[in-house]
């Protein structure tokens, strides 16, 4: 059996919102890029009580006009397509930390590591001198 793909928490919401109200990626994306809450869209849908609504579809493409000044984005992605790019990027900087912290550890000789830690004996610290409770003369 094959191993499910992995979506993060931050992408689930918009994969909801897109079986329910019927969108396409593009309509996600504009969405996404419009800042709009996945939590408000039962809000911003149209509804037989309110037919002065536009369609959802009609209204995530005219604030996008209005915001960007095109109809669409240049390049749609699917939101699995973000999902699987969100995960390679965060498995590469993980991956560049981890490279990073191995070539800091070997860099470091065991001299450097023994003369790091410098601690002041007691005989080395000068007592501070003594203050005059009258002040200066």
């Amino acid at each position: 059996m094959a191993k499910k793909k992995r979506i993060p928490h931050k992408f689930l919401p918009w994969i909801d919102v897109r079986k329910k109200f019927k969108l396409s990626d593009a309509h996600v994306q504009m969405a996404r890029e419009l800042g709009l809450s996945p939590k408000r869209f039962p809000n911003y849908a149209n509804t037989k009580d309110q037919p002065w609504k536009l369609p959802l579809v009609q209204f995530i493409e005219q604030l996008y006009e209005k915001q960007f000044g095109k109809s669409r984005p240049d390049e749609v992605m699917t939101i699995e397509a973000m999902a699987e790019a969100h995960l390679a990027k965060r498995a590469a900087r993980k991956l560049q930390k981890q490279q990073a912290e191995q070539a800091a550890e070997t860099a470091r000789t065991p001299q450097d590591a023994a003369t790091d830690v410098e601690v002041e004996s007691p005989a080395e610290v000068k007592p501070a001198p003594p203050v005059d409770a009258e002040g200066p003369a």
